[in-house]
C-alpha cells in the first residue's frame, strides 16, 4: 500500500478518513494524494473559454487549493508525504480515473450513508467507487478516526473468482495483525447444507497457508443482513468482501451487497474487485 488516494469534499466524514489514512500510511511509510473534484456547473463550464467564465473557474480552483493546503498543514506534524491535486470532474468518475492512472493500491473514502428512497434513487459517489474500483476500497463510517481491527470479518461465496482479490484481503489483515473470521452466509434463496458449505470453504482455503482464522456457516434471511448480523455477534471492527462491478440494468434489478453494507453497516467496511 504505497500510494493511498483520498477523495475529500472537505466534509468531516472526508476528514475522518484522512485520518484513518494517515494511520495507515504511517505504518507502512505511504504516501497519501489528497483529490478534490471540482464538477463545474453546466453555465460555468460552457463560459470556461470566455472572458467572463475565466475569473469563476479560477476562483473555484484558488478555494479548493486553499483549503487542501490548509488540510496539508493541519497534518504537517504526522511526517507523512501528502500531495493534494484538484481535478476537473464528477466526483466518482474523476476518482476511478485518478486511481487507474496513478497505480493507487488503497482508497480511503468517508460515506455519509443513505436510506430509503434516496438511497434507489440518486445512490453516493461511494457507492459508485465501491462498485467500480479496481483497487481495494475502505470506506470509513461515521465517527471512525483510527482504525484498529481486532475481528475482521471477511463475508463470501469462497467460489474460485474470489481467489485473486482474497490474496489482497490476506495482505490487508497481515499488515492490521487482525483476527480473521471468514463467513459464508445461507440464505432461503441460496440453501446449501452445512456438510456441503464446508466443503466448499475446505477446498477453498487449501490453497492458502493461513493463520489466526475462523469459519462460520450463518444462516439468515439475506446476505446483508447474514453479514450484519454475524458483524454484530462477533464485535467485528472491520468488514470485508468482493464486489464484481456489475452495472447497468443488471446492477439496478440485483442490487448490490457491497454498496447496502456501505449504506447500513456501522463499522468500516473494505471492498475487494473480483
Amino acid at each position: 500500500m504505497k500510494q493511498i488516494l483520498v477523495p475529500t469534499d472537505f466534509s468531516a466524514h472526508a476528514e475522518n478518513a484522512l485520518k484513518v489514512a494517515i494511520q495507515i500510511a504511517k505504518k507502512n511509510n505511504s504516501t497519501i494524494r489528497l483529490l478534490h473534484l471540482l464538477e463545474i456547473p453546466h453555465q460555468t463550464n460552457d463560459a470556461i473559454n470566455s472572458a467572463t467564465g475565466i475569473p469563476e473557474v479560477m476562483l473555484h480552483i484558488k478555494n479548493a487549493n486553499d483549503s487542501l493546503a490548509k488540510i496539508k498543514e493541519t497534518f504537517k506534524d504526522e511526517n507523512i508525504e501528502i500531495n493534494e491535486f484538484v481535478r476537473f470532474e464528477r466526483p466518482h468518475e474523476g476518482i476511478l480515473s485518478y486511481s487507474n492512472k496513478n497505480a493507487i493500491d488503497l482508497i480511503v473514502m468517508g460515506s455519509h450513508g443513505i436510506s430509503g428512497i434516496e438511497e434507489i434513487l440518486i445512490g453516493s459517489n461511494t457507492e459508485k467507487v465501491v462498485r467500480l474500483s479496481n483497487a481495494p476500497v475502505l470506506v470509513i463510517k461515521k465517527d471512525t478516526t483510527q482504525l484498529h481491527p481486532v475481528n475482521f470479518v471477511f463475508a463470501s461465496d469462497f467460489s474460485n473468482e474470489i481467489k485473486k482479490p482474497f490474496e489482497k484481503m490476506i495482505e490487508f489483515t497481515r499488515f492490521f495483525d487482525a483476527n480473521l473470521h471468514l463467513v459464508m452466509i445461507c440464505t432461503p434463496n441460496s440453501f446449501k447444507t452445512t456438510a456441503v458449505s464446508e466443503n466448499i470453504i475446505s477446498n477453498f482455503l487449501a490453497d492458502f497457508n493461513l493463520k489466526n482464522y475462523t469459519t462460520t456457516i450463518y444462516n439468515d434471511t439475506n446476505i446483508e443482513k447474514g453479514i450484519l448480523n454475524f458483524a454484530k455477534k462477533i464485535n467485528a471492527d472491520l468488514i470485508g468482501l468482493c464486489t464484481h462491478g456489475r452495472t447497468g440494468l443488471s446492477h439496478f434489478f440485483s442490487g448490490s451487497i457491497s454498496e447496502d453494507l456501505v449504506n447500513h453497516a456501522i463499522k468500516p467496511v473494505i471492498t475487494f474487485k473480483i
